[in-house]
């Protein structure tokens, strides 16, 4: 065989390996991306499934609130069904907001805020926020890495080949939401 046929050879076999090493990255990114967004639907789970308690803890104190429950539970209903991570997102953004509404409920009834059951559900929902907050900034970390990778020369070449989508980040779409929250725990 020729010099020229070797190095075609050469050429060719670091074109294959490089396109089998970026699809494989590929791949990894976007199993890692799904993991993330398994991980901030778990966080997303525990949150709703505490809300009916806590609803129910405030309904106790405050019942003439009802406009404040039925956003509470219309926002966790939606989040519940949302199919997309885009629905999703935009759904647990609007219970957020309601339920900083039920708390700032819970701030005219001294007795609400005293009471040790309506504590601890506010202290459990504060962990869970900090996880979802976690579990966020992992998942957003992931997706910026893969649609990078995605947009990127050369990789963009095996991805087009091989129809890697990119992915959405999980991001505030309201710029109040922005802002830090007020939150007492009566103390």
């Amino acid at each position: 065989m020729t010099l020229g046929g070797w190095l075609f050879l050469i050429v060719l076999a670091l074109l294959v390996w490089f396109a089998i090493a970026t699809y494989n990255r590929l791949v990894g990114l976007t199993q890692r991306s799904g993991e993330a967004w398994s991980d901030i639907d778990v966080q997303l789970k525990r949150r709703t499934d505490l809300v009916p308690n806590l609803v129910e803890t405030v309904k106790g104190y405050a019942s003439h609130e009802r406009k404040t429950f039925e956003e509470v539970t219309r926002w966790r209903s939606a989040a519940m069904a949302a199919g997309t991570p885009e629905a999703r997102a935009q759904a647990e953004n609007q219970l957020t907001q309601a339920l900083r509404n039920l708390f700032a409920v819970a701030e005219a009834y001294p007795e609400l805020k005293a009471s040790q059951n309506f504590q601890r559900l506010q202290a459990d929902l504060g962990q869970i926020e900090e996880a979802v907050q976690s579990a966020r900034r992992y998942y957003n970390a992931v997706v910026r890495d893969l649609n990078t990778a995605i947009e990127s020369f050369p990789s963009n070449f095996v991805a087009t080949t091989f129809q890697f989508k990119k992915r959405p980040f999980f991001e505030l779409d309201r710029p109040e939401e922005r802002q830090v929250p007020r939150v007492s725990f009566g103390t």
